[in-house]
Protein backbone atom coordinates (compact mmCIF):
# COMPACT_ATOMS: atom_id res chain seq x y z
CA UNK A 1 0.00 0.00 0.00
CA UNK A 2 1.18 3.63 -1.09
CA UNK A 3 0.10 6.61 -0.39
CA UNK A 4 0.01 9.01 -3.49
CA UNK A 5 -0.61 13.32 -3.08
CA UNK A 6 -1.72 14.95 -6.28
CA UNK A 7 -1.65 18.90 -5.75
CA UNK A 8 -3.79 21.50 -7.58
CA UNK A 9 -0.53 22.49 -10.13
CA UNK A 10 -0.69 18.44 -10.97
CA UNK A 11 -2.64 16.00 -12.93
CA UNK A 12 -1.95 12.22 -12.45
CA UNK A 13 -2.60 8.53 -14.03
CA UNK A 14 -4.15 5.94 -12.42
CA UNK A 15 -2.53 2.10 -13.75
CA UNK A 16 -3.76 -0.98 -12.63
CA UNK A 17 -1.47 -4.06 -13.43
CA UNK A 18 0.31 -1.76 -16.80
CA UNK A 19 -3.87 -0.77 -17.67
CA UNK A 20 -5.50 2.63 -17.66
CA UNK A 21 -7.86 2.70 -14.81
CA UNK A 22 -8.52 7.00 -14.47
CA UNK A 23 -7.26 10.63 -14.67
CA UNK A 24 -6.31 11.35 -10.91
CA UNK A 25 -7.38 14.67 -9.80
CA UNK A 26 -6.10 17.27 -6.93
CA UNK A 27 -6.19 14.82 -3.81
CA UNK A 28 -4.83 11.61 -1.88
CA UNK A 29 -4.80 8.51 -3.32
CA UNK A 30 -4.35 5.22 -1.58
CA UNK A 31 -2.58 2.70 -4.11
CA UNK A 32 -2.85 -1.21 -3.44
CA UNK A 33 -1.91 -3.93 -4.85
CA UNK A 34 -0.58 -3.72 -8.67
CA UNK A 35 -1.82 -0.10 -9.01
CA UNK A 36 0.64 2.28 -9.96
CA UNK A 37 0.60 6.14 -10.61
CA UNK A 38 2.38 8.46 -13.03
CA UNK A 39 2.15 12.17 -11.81
CA UNK A 40 2.88 15.51 -14.10
CA UNK A 41 2.53 19.21 -14.04
CA UNK A 42 -0.28 20.36 -15.62
CA UNK A 43 1.42 23.00 -17.69
CA UNK A 44 4.00 19.92 -18.91
CA UNK A 45 2.77 17.27 -21.70
CA UNK A 46 1.60 14.24 -20.25
CA UNK A 47 4.13 11.77 -21.63
CA UNK A 48 2.94 8.31 -19.94
CA UNK A 49 5.57 5.32 -20.00
CA UNK A 50 2.62 2.94 -19.00
CA UNK A 51 0.86 3.39 -21.78
CA UNK A 52 1.25 4.40 -25.49
CA UNK A 53 -0.70 8.21 -26.18
CA UNK A 54 -2.30 7.32 -28.99
CA UNK A 55 -4.54 4.75 -26.57
CA UNK A 56 -4.98 6.69 -23.91
CA UNK A 57 -6.10 10.12 -25.68
CA UNK A 58 -9.09 7.82 -27.50
CA UNK A 59 -10.36 6.33 -24.65
CA UNK A 60 -13.96 8.12 -23.72
CA UNK A 61 -12.97 10.37 -20.72
CA UNK A 62 -9.98 11.96 -22.11
CA UNK A 63 -11.25 14.86 -23.95
CA UNK A 64 -12.44 15.27 -20.32
CA UNK A 65 -9.21 15.76 -19.47
CA UNK A 66 -6.75 16.63 -22.18
CA UNK A 67 -6.35 19.05 -25.34
CA UNK A 68 -4.82 16.60 -28.20
CA UNK A 69 -2.79 18.10 -31.38
CA UNK A 70 -2.10 14.96 -34.02
CA UNK A 71 1.10 16.75 -36.01
CA UNK A 72 1.67 14.72 -38.92
CA UNK A 73 5.06 14.42 -41.10
CA UNK A 74 6.21 17.22 -42.45
CA UNK A 75 4.88 19.51 -40.02
CA UNK A 76 5.06 21.13 -36.43
CA UNK A 77 3.07 22.57 -33.97
CA UNK A 78 3.22 25.64 -32.06
CA UNK A 79 1.51 25.68 -28.36
CA UNK A 80 -0.09 28.25 -26.92
CA UNK A 81 -0.96 28.35 -23.45
CA UNK A 82 -3.57 31.13 -22.33
CA UNK A 83 -2.31 33.04 -25.60
CA UNK A 84 1.42 32.38 -23.92
CA UNK A 85 3.94 30.25 -26.66
CA UNK A 86 5.08 27.77 -24.98
CA UNK A 87 6.89 25.55 -27.23
CA UNK A 88 7.44 23.64 -30.70
CA UNK A 89 5.88 20.15 -31.00
CA UNK A 90 7.68 17.72 -33.50
CA UNK A 91 5.31 14.73 -35.42
CA UNK A 92 3.43 12.75 -33.09
CA UNK A 93 0.57 12.89 -30.82
CA UNK A 94 0.67 15.03 -27.87
CA UNK A 95 -1.20 15.85 -24.81
CA UNK A 96 -1.81 18.47 -22.71
CA UNK A 97 -3.76 18.59 -19.69
CA UNK A 98 -6.99 20.95 -19.51
CA UNK A 99 -6.01 21.98 -16.03
CA UNK A 100 -3.64 24.71 -16.31
CA UNK A 101 -6.12 26.65 -19.20
CA UNK A 102 -6.76 26.90 -22.35
CA UNK A 103 -4.14 25.01 -25.37
CA UNK A 104 -4.46 26.85 -28.65
CA UNK A 105 -2.41 24.58 -31.87
CA UNK A 106 -0.91 26.46 -34.90
CA UNK A 107 0.13 24.21 -37.47
CA UNK A 108 2.11 24.92 -39.99
CA UNK A 109 3.78 22.76 -42.84
CA UNK A 110 7.69 22.43 -42.50
CA UNK A 111 8.69 20.72 -46.04
CA UNK A 112 10.87 23.86 -47.06
CA UNK A 113 9.99 27.40 -47.21
CA UNK A 114 8.37 29.24 -43.56
CA UNK A 115 4.94 30.29 -43.99
CA UNK A 116 4.34 33.96 -44.58
CA UNK A 117 1.81 33.85 -41.30
CA UNK A 118 4.82 32.33 -39.43
CA UNK A 119 5.78 34.00 -36.64
CA UNK A 120 9.09 34.76 -37.41
CA UNK A 121 10.05 36.50 -33.77
CA UNK A 122 9.44 32.96 -32.40
CA UNK A 123 12.83 31.37 -34.52
CA UNK A 124 14.76 32.56 -31.04
CA UNK A 125 12.78 31.07 -28.81
CA UNK A 126 13.03 27.73 -30.46
CA UNK A 127 15.27 24.90 -31.27
CA UNK A 128 17.70 26.17 -33.56
CA UNK A 129 18.33 22.60 -35.47
CA UNK A 130 15.09 23.08 -36.65
CA UNK A 131 15.47 25.77 -38.97
CA UNK A 132 18.32 27.69 -40.96
CA UNK A 133 18.70 31.17 -40.65
CA UNK A 134 20.01 33.26 -44.17
CA UNK A 135 20.81 37.43 -44.54
CA UNK A 136 20.76 39.57 -47.55
CA UNK A 137 22.14 43.18 -46.97
CA UNK A 138 21.24 46.11 -47.62
CA UNK A 139 21.31 47.33 -52.39
CA UNK A 140 21.39 43.56 -52.70
CA UNK A 141 18.78 41.14 -54.06
CA UNK A 142 19.07 37.53 -53.09
CA UNK A 143 18.32 35.25 -55.81
CA UNK A 144 17.11 31.82 -54.11
CA UNK A 145 17.95 28.36 -55.30
CA UNK A 146 16.03 25.04 -53.74
CA UNK A 147 17.72 21.41 -55.09
CA UNK A 148 19.54 23.67 -57.91
CA UNK A 149 16.67 25.50 -59.32
CA UNK A 150 15.60 29.07 -59.56
CA UNK A 151 13.10 30.48 -56.79
CA UNK A 152 12.82 33.76 -57.23
CA UNK A 153 14.85 36.99 -56.32
CA UNK A 154 14.49 37.86 -52.22
CA UNK A 155 14.75 41.81 -51.10
CA UNK A 156 17.22 42.47 -48.09
CA UNK A 157 16.56 41.37 -44.96
CA UNK A 158 16.77 38.30 -42.53
CA UNK A 159 15.00 34.56 -43.93
CA UNK A 160 14.08 31.27 -42.66
CA UNK A 161 14.39 27.92 -44.02
CA UNK A 162 13.22 24.39 -42.60
CA UNK A 163 16.07 22.27 -41.81
CA UNK A 164 15.19 19.12 -44.15
CA UNK A 165 16.93 17.45 -46.58
CA UNK A 166 16.64 20.48 -49.48
CA UNK A 167 19.48 21.93 -50.58
CA UNK A 168 19.02 26.00 -50.37
CA UNK A 169 21.09 28.45 -51.76
CA UNK A 170 21.04 32.07 -51.44
CA UNK A 171 23.20 34.20 -54.68
CA UNK A 172 23.54 37.97 -53.30
CA UNK A 173 23.80 40.58 -56.18
CA UNK A 174 24.73 44.04 -55.10
CA UNK A 175 22.24 46.26 -57.47
CA UNK A 176 24.17 49.27 -56.48
CA UNK A 177 26.37 51.30 -58.89
CA UNK A 178 30.04 49.35 -59.13
CA UNK A 179 33.26 50.30 -60.12
CA UNK A 180 35.74 48.23 -63.12
CA UNK A 181 38.88 48.56 -63.96
CA UNK A 182 40.01 47.15 -66.87
CA UNK A 183 43.96 46.57 -66.05
CA UNK A 184 46.84 47.57 -68.56
CA UNK A 185 45.80 45.80 -71.76
CA UNK A 186 48.70 45.48 -74.13
CA UNK A 187 47.69 46.23 -77.93
CA UNK A 188 49.97 47.10 -80.68
CA UNK A 189 49.31 49.72 -82.64
CA UNK A 190 48.45 50.21 -86.67
CA UNK A 191 52.22 51.57 -86.72
CA UNK A 192 53.82 48.55 -84.95
CA UNK A 193 54.10 50.52 -81.17
CA UNK A 194 53.00 48.14 -78.21
CA UNK A 195 50.88 50.07 -75.60
CA UNK A 196 49.37 49.05 -72.35
CA UNK A 197 45.54 50.30 -71.94
CA UNK A 198 43.89 51.08 -68.53
CA UNK A 199 40.10 51.47 -68.91
CA UNK A 200 37.69 52.09 -66.05
CA UNK A 201 33.81 52.39 -66.26
CA UNK A 202 30.84 51.99 -63.79
CA UNK A 203 28.02 49.63 -63.87
CA UNK A 204 24.89 48.08 -62.18
CA UNK A 205 22.67 45.17 -62.43
CA UNK A 206 18.83 45.65 -63.38
CA UNK A 207 17.65 42.39 -63.39
CA UNK A 208 19.06 39.87 -60.59
CA UNK A 209 17.22 36.65 -62.01
CA UNK A 210 17.62 37.79 -65.87
CA UNK A 211 21.42 37.63 -65.35
CA UNK A 212 22.10 34.27 -63.46
CA UNK A 213 20.44 32.46 -66.20
CA UNK A 214 21.94 34.40 -68.86
CA UNK A 215 25.31 34.62 -68.34
CA UNK A 216 27.70 32.25 -66.17
CA UNK A 217 30.58 35.04 -64.08
CA UNK A 218 28.86 37.96 -65.62
CA UNK A 219 32.74 40.50 -64.53
CA UNK A 220 34.41 37.71 -67.07
CA UNK A 221 32.09 38.38 -69.70
CA UNK A 222 32.32 42.18 -69.06
CA UNK A 223 36.43 41.64 -68.69
CA UNK A 224 36.44 40.04 -72.18
CA UNK A 225 34.19 42.62 -74.14
CA UNK A 226 35.95 45.25 -72.95
CA UNK A 227 39.16 43.58 -74.11
CA UNK A 228 38.21 42.84 -77.61
CA UNK A 229 36.77 46.28 -77.91
CA UNK A 230 40.21 47.80 -76.85
CA UNK A 231 41.86 46.04 -79.33
CA UNK A 232 39.72 46.65 -81.83
CA UNK A 233 39.90 50.34 -82.00
CA UNK A 234 43.48 50.60 -80.59
CA UNK A 235 44.75 48.35 -83.32
CA UNK A 236 43.50 50.92 -85.97
CA UNK A 237 44.86 53.83 -85.19
CA UNK A 238 48.63 55.17 -85.19
CA UNK A 239 50.58 55.92 -82.09
CA UNK A 240 49.64 60.08 -82.25
CA UNK A 241 46.44 59.59 -83.40
CA UNK A 242 45.90 57.08 -80.14
CA UNK A 243 47.54 59.60 -77.99
CA UNK A 244 45.23 62.97 -79.33
CA UNK A 245 42.20 61.05 -79.34
CA UNK A 246 41.34 59.09 -75.88
CA UNK A 247 37.68 60.51 -76.56
CA UNK A 248 37.36 58.28 -79.54
CA UNK A 249 38.15 55.36 -77.97
CA UNK A 250 36.50 55.78 -74.80
CA UNK A 251 33.27 56.60 -77.16
CA UNK A 252 33.91 53.54 -78.72
CA UNK A 253 34.47 51.30 -75.70
CA UNK A 254 31.58 52.21 -74.15
CA UNK A 255 29.21 51.90 -77.29
CA UNK A 256 30.31 48.58 -77.00
CA UNK A 257 29.96 47.29 -73.70
CA UNK A 258 26.16 49.01 -73.41
CA UNK A 259 24.86 47.06 -76.54
CA UNK A 260 26.50 43.64 -75.07
CA UNK A 261 26.53 44.22 -72.06
CA UNK A 262 22.50 44.65 -72.16
CA UNK A 263 22.21 41.38 -73.26
CA UNK A 264 23.06 39.96 -69.76
CA UNK A 265 21.34 43.08 -68.03
CA UNK A 266 23.96 45.28 -67.18
CA UNK A 267 23.73 48.76 -67.67
CA UNK A 268 27.37 50.50 -68.04
CA UNK A 269 26.54 53.93 -67.28
CA UNK A 270 30.09 55.50 -67.82
CA UNK A 271 33.61 54.89 -68.73
CA UNK A 272 36.72 56.35 -69.96
CA UNK A 273 40.55 55.47 -70.54
CA UNK A 274 42.51 56.40 -67.54
CA UNK A 275 46.15 55.26 -68.58
CA UNK A 276 47.60 54.93 -71.58
CA UNK A 277 51.39 53.56 -70.88
CA UNK A 278 54.30 53.36 -73.93
CA UNK A 279 57.60 51.18 -73.83
CA UNK A 280 60.47 52.93 -72.53
CA UNK A 281 62.23 53.41 -75.44
CA UNK A 282 58.97 55.23 -76.89
CA UNK A 283 59.03 57.34 -73.58
CA UNK A 284 62.53 58.66 -74.20
CA UNK A 285 61.75 58.98 -78.05
CA UNK A 286 58.98 61.19 -77.08
CA UNK A 287 60.92 63.28 -74.96
CA UNK A 288 63.63 64.11 -77.28
CA UNK A 289 61.12 65.27 -79.53
CA UNK A 290 58.85 67.26 -77.36
CA UNK A 291 62.26 68.55 -75.79
CA UNK A 292 63.36 69.75 -79.41
CA UNK A 293 60.15 71.09 -79.94
CA UNK A 294 59.91 73.34 -77.01
CA UNK A 295 63.52 74.83 -77.77
CA UNK A 296 62.43 75.59 -81.11
CA UNK A 297 59.17 77.18 -80.12
CA UNK A 298 61.80 79.09 -77.61
CA UNK A 299 63.74 79.74 -80.44
CA UNK A 300 61.00 81.77 -82.44
CA UNK A 301 59.86 83.26 -79.44
CA UNK A 302 63.53 84.73 -79.06
CA UNK A 303 64.03 85.90 -82.61
CA UNK A 304 60.57 87.46 -82.41
CA UNK A 305 61.61 89.46 -79.48
CA UNK A 306 65.35 90.37 -80.73
CA UNK A 307 63.15 91.48 -84.13
CA UNK A 308 60.74 93.67 -82.13
CA UNK A 309 63.86 95.05 -80.11
CA UNK A 310 65.87 95.92 -82.93
CA UNK A 311 62.69 97.59 -85.06
CA UNK A 312 62.17 99.32 -81.34
CA UNK A 313 65.85 100.94 -81.29
CA UNK A 314 65.77 101.50 -84.97
CA UNK A 315 62.49 103.66 -84.45
CA UNK A 316 64.80 105.47 -81.62
CA UNK A 317 67.50 106.26 -83.17
CA UNK A 318 65.12 107.96 -86.37
CA UNK A 319 63.68 109.94 -83.84
CA UNK A 320 66.55 111.43 -82.16
CA UNK A 321 68.17 111.95 -85.67
CA UNK A 322 64.99 113.98 -86.48
CA UNK A 323 64.54 115.56 -83.30
CA UNK A 324 68.07 116.81 -81.35
CA UNK A 325 66.41 117.92 -78.11
CA UNK A 326 65.33 114.31 -77.95
CA UNK A 327 69.06 113.36 -78.51
CA UNK A 328 69.75 115.63 -75.51
CA UNK A 329 67.28 114.07 -73.16
CA UNK A 330 68.77 110.79 -73.64
CA UNK A 331 72.14 111.73 -73.32
CA UNK A 332 70.72 112.85 -69.82
CA UNK A 333 69.19 109.59 -69.01
CA UNK A 334 72.22 108.00 -69.29
CA UNK A 335 74.04 110.40 -67.67
CA UNK A 336 71.19 109.62 -64.66
CA UNK A 337 71.50 106.06 -64.95
CA UNK A 338 75.67 106.24 -64.92
CA UNK A 339 75.13 108.66 -61.37
CA UNK A 340 72.84 105.85 -59.94
CA UNK A 341 75.33 103.32 -60.11
CA UNK A 342 78.48 105.06 -60.23
CA UNK A 343 80.71 107.10 -58.02
CA UNK A 344 83.98 108.57 -59.15
CA UNK A 345 85.89 107.53 -62.48
CA UNK A 346 88.95 109.20 -63.03
CA UNK A 347 90.42 110.12 -66.53
CA UNK A 348 93.93 110.78 -66.28
CA UNK A 349 94.27 114.63 -65.74
CA UNK A 350 91.18 116.23 -66.73
CA UNK A 351 89.17 115.20 -62.98
CA UNK A 352 87.06 112.72 -63.18
CA UNK A 353 84.02 111.47 -65.71
CA UNK A 354 81.17 113.29 -63.60
CA UNK A 355 83.10 116.48 -63.44
CA UNK A 356 83.74 115.92 -67.43
CA UNK A 357 79.99 114.82 -67.68
CA UNK A 358 78.74 117.97 -65.98
CA UNK A 359 81.07 120.61 -68.21
CA UNK A 360 79.57 119.03 -71.35
CA UNK A 361 76.08 119.46 -70.01
CA UNK A 362 77.08 122.83 -69.16
CA UNK A 363 78.20 124.06 -72.13
CA UNK A 364 75.66 125.29 -74.77
CA UNK A 365 74.58 122.93 -77.97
Amino acid sequence: MRKIIVNERQTGLMFNNGRFVKVMDAGKYILMGGKTAEIFDIREEITPSAIDIDSLVVRPEADLFFDVVKVGQGRLALRYLNGIFEGVLTPGTHAFSKKAGTNEFKVFDVTTKVAPDFPTELFDKIDPDLYRRYSVQENKKGVLYIDGKIDGVIDSGDYFFWNTDKDVVIDTIDMRLTPMTILGQEVMTVDKVPVRVTFVLNYKIIDAIGLVTSVKNYEDQMYRIAQLALREIVGRRKLDELIEDKDGITGFVFDKMKEKCREFFIEVVDAGVKDIILPGSIRDIMNTVLVAQKKAEANVITRREEVASTRSLLNTAKLMEENPTLYKLKELEYVERICENVGNINIGSSGDLLTAVSSIIGKKS
